[in-house]
């Protein structure tokens, strides 16, 4: 397995290398930036597509490196970014204790926005792609932009977010201030945001293509809960990797990333 981990590492320095690879602030608000990085395509002067990556919980902008060969290769500039308090590492704000699942996707509409306005970005061809909690805030933000995104591809989506920390915290008054997660700090926000939230009552709004690939052995997030999705959903997919836990193995990312090349190909 280190062998394989060792290859895999070494076979995304070097796409990292040869991509044109810059950093990418996007303005937030009067004071704020995202920062992210975006790989572009070899003729990135022509008109191409965008894939937009959300990282997961405590997640960064490198989870989305993944993607850059095969991305590039169909003819999408991939940008992969840090949400603003998504985590103790992120550059665009590393306050965990601001943040909440809908600032977070305010914050992937505006970067959705911004590409919009591009004038080498092919309108349809906006797609989002998202990691465990950066799967649950695209298809949140994919329900509100509609047919402004082409496709949606959610990796193990975090759709128990809500349930999870309801039942944590049956009541209101039970929400401490503080509450600590895997060495992360979240705020009463993150909890009052969350707690009326009902995914699959908005996530089907959404009536374009969706892929899901999910773990059969995912103890973070229950493979259920995707069940649940693509059934919700009007056209998705869900590809199951058998044995795979909740943030694949390289062997598991590779498989996941053809997963996502087939379904971008397929027209």
């Amino acid at each position: 397995m280190r062998k394989i981990t060792l290859l895999f590492a070494f076979a995304i320095c070097i796409v990292s290398c040869f991509a044109q690879v810059k950093e990418l602030r996007i303005p937030y608000s009067a004071d704020k930036s995202i920062y992210g990085i975006i790989s572009e395509p070899k003729d990135s002067e022509q008109k191409h597509g965008i894939a937009i990556i959300s990282h997961g919980f405590n997640g960064t902008h490198h989870f989305g490196r993944d993607y850059f060969n095969t991305l590039n290769n169909l003819g999408y500039a991939v940008y992969t970014f840090d949400f603003p308090c998504g985590s103790v590492n992120s550059q665009s704000d590393n306050n965990t204790m601001n943040m909440s699942v809908t600032d977070e996707k305010e914050a992937l509409k505006t970067i959705v926005k911004y590409f919009q306005n591009q004038k080498n970005i092919d309108k349809k061809r906006i797609v989002l792609i998202g990691e465990s909690q950066g799967g649950l805030v695209s298809a949140l933000a994919a329900a509100e932009l509609k047919k402004k995104i082409s496709n949606l591809v959610l990796i193990y989506p975090a759709l128990c977010i809500p349930d999870n920390w309801n039942a944590r915290y049956p009541r209101v008054e039970d929400i401490p201030e503080v509450s600590e997660i895997w060495n992360v700090k979240l705020g009463k926000k993150f909890m009052l945001d969350i707690r009326p939230m009902k995914p699959y009552e908005i996530i089907g709004k959404y009536k374009g293509r969706v892929l899901i690939v999910h773990g059969t052995d995912d103890k973070v997030v229950p493979l259920d809960y995707s069940k649940r999705a693509v059934e919700t959903y009007k056209n998705a997919t869900l590809k199951i990797i058998d044995k795979a836990g909740h943030g694949f193995n390289p062997k598991e990312r590779i498989l996941s990333n053809q997963y996502v090349k087939v379904f971008l190909n397929d027209k």
